[in-house]
């Protein structure tokens, strides 16, 4: 997918944030609103727009533990099984198959220590085929940012 210069200015636009209206990126951009939702449209049908998301602040709910758990699987056929269980519980954010020490590495939000013992013990160590894992407490997330247009 090639993009232009308009492309990216509107990209950049809605990245920084998904709800500035179509009418405000017009007039920023110099073009009219209509312009801006045909090429919006043409972004989505390429897949180079995956969707537009609001993003919940995990602290202002009380989940003020994150971590990353590297998974060992006994063996790789029993991927799909393990993450149809990961898929249940709830505090795992996100989860990617992997090359190096671990089949897996899963994010989790808990709301605390304890709660993430828990849930190592009670949901994650019980899935039929993970052998082991090991455990990677965040203290603070330096960055979080989209790709750069």
């Amino acid at each position: 997918m090639k993009i232009d210069g308009i492309d990216k200015k509107i990209i950049r636009s809605l990245v920084k944030d998904a709800r500035t209206p179509i009418l405000s990126i017009a007039r920023d951009i110099g073009i009219s609103g209509a312009a801006i939702h045909q090429r919006l449209r043409k972004l989505e049908k390429s897949d180079l727009i995956d969707g537009y998301y609001m993003k919940i602040n995990s602290k202002s709910l009380g989940y003020t533990t994150t971590a990353f758990v590297g998974i060992h699987l006994e063996t790789s056929s029993v991927l799909s099984s393990v993450i149809k269980r990961l898929k249940e519980v709830l505090e795992v954010v996100e989860c990617h198959y992997t090359t190096g020490n671990y089949s897996l590495l899963v994010k989790v939000f808990c709301k605390d220590d304890l709660s993430l013992m828990k849930l190592l013990d009670e949901k994650i160590k019980v899935i039929k085929g993970v052998k082991k894992f090991e455990t990677f407490v965040s203290l603070n997330q330096q960055i979080d940012r989209q790709l750069h247009i």
